[in-house]
């Protein structure tokens, strides 16, 4: 028996309304993609915990403070330096400059590559690379430390391009200035050094991604309004990530790339 005429309109209706409909999701989808994926270093692409916690200590002991808490000592990884020794024991002034420069001494020395890549980063930036994301680094460990260690590892070849903070008393200081400058060297690596309309910064922020292990990477991101993707593998105290608004969280490295692709 034929369908009658109204019936079949009806069906060829229904067919035109879920095609659109699934257009629209499938645009939608493609809109909510990321391309630009910024990693933090330490506790994200590099387990740095013991060189930095010596250090930490090294420097302590300089000015007669005994610091065994590694509860503690973990704070000081992530944040620049001299904000740490203020905040977590109370170092300002030529006491806090004193200090950092103890530190400095050890960890460049020594401390630098008391360090190790996290099993499976170099798999997760490989896959990233092959499926077409470009890779940047955006860590408040300043240049000058940042650079060695990312070459000792070789890690370069994946990343386009590479932003630390600066030393003391320099202009980059905090994590939104790193992030804003890794898209400022973006821009001229990849564009031929046009100019960054705020429309273009916009949608580069919009596929733009951040991932590290600490508060200031979230809050860093939230400020240049990015997302963020913590990872809870590194330093970050429990609810860390989640009180700092990440908007997305993993427990381990091999989660990264599946949670970067469902975005």
């Amino acid at each position: 028996m034929d369908m009658p005429q109204h019936c079949r309109d009806a069906v060829a209706y229904f067919y035109v309304i879920c095609y659109y409909l699934f257009k629209k999701k499938d645009k939608e989808k493609k809109n909510m993609s990321k391309k630009y994926i910024l990693f933090d270093l330490d506790g994200t692409l590099t387990d740095s915990g013991e060189g930095i916690i010596k250090s930490v200590q090294y420097a302590l002991e300089s000015v007669g403070i005994h610091e065994e808490h590694m509860d503690v000592l973990h704070r000081y990884i992530g944040p620049p330096l001299d904000f740490s020794f203020e905040k977590f024991h109370g170092m300002t002034g030529d006491d806090n400059k004193a200090v950092v420069a103890k530190y400095r001494q050890r960890y460049g020395e020594v401390g630098l590559f008391e360090n190790k890549v996290y099993d499976g980063i170099i798999d997760v930036l490989k896959t990233l690379q092959k499926r077409g994301y470009i890779l940047a680094v955006a860590t408040c460990k300043p240049e000058k430390y940042m650079v060695p260690i990312l070459e000792h590892f070789k890690l370069t070849p994946y990343f386009t391009v590479m932003v630390g903070c600066d030393l003391e008393g320099g202009q980059r200081r905090h994590k939104h200035e790193v992030i804003e400058e890794v898209f400022r060297q973006l821009n001229e690596k990849l564009n031929g050094g046009a100019e960054l309309t705020e429309e273009a910064l916009d949608d580069m922020k919009t596929e733009a991604l951040m991932v590290g292990d600490r508060n200031n990477d979230i809050l860093g991101a939230k400020e240049c309004q990015i997302e963020s993707l913590g990872v809870r593998y590194g330093y970050a105290e429990p609810e860390e990530l989640e009180d700092a608004g990440a908007d997305y969280i993993v427990d381990s490295v091999v989660e990264i790339v599946a949670a970067i692709e469902q975005m």
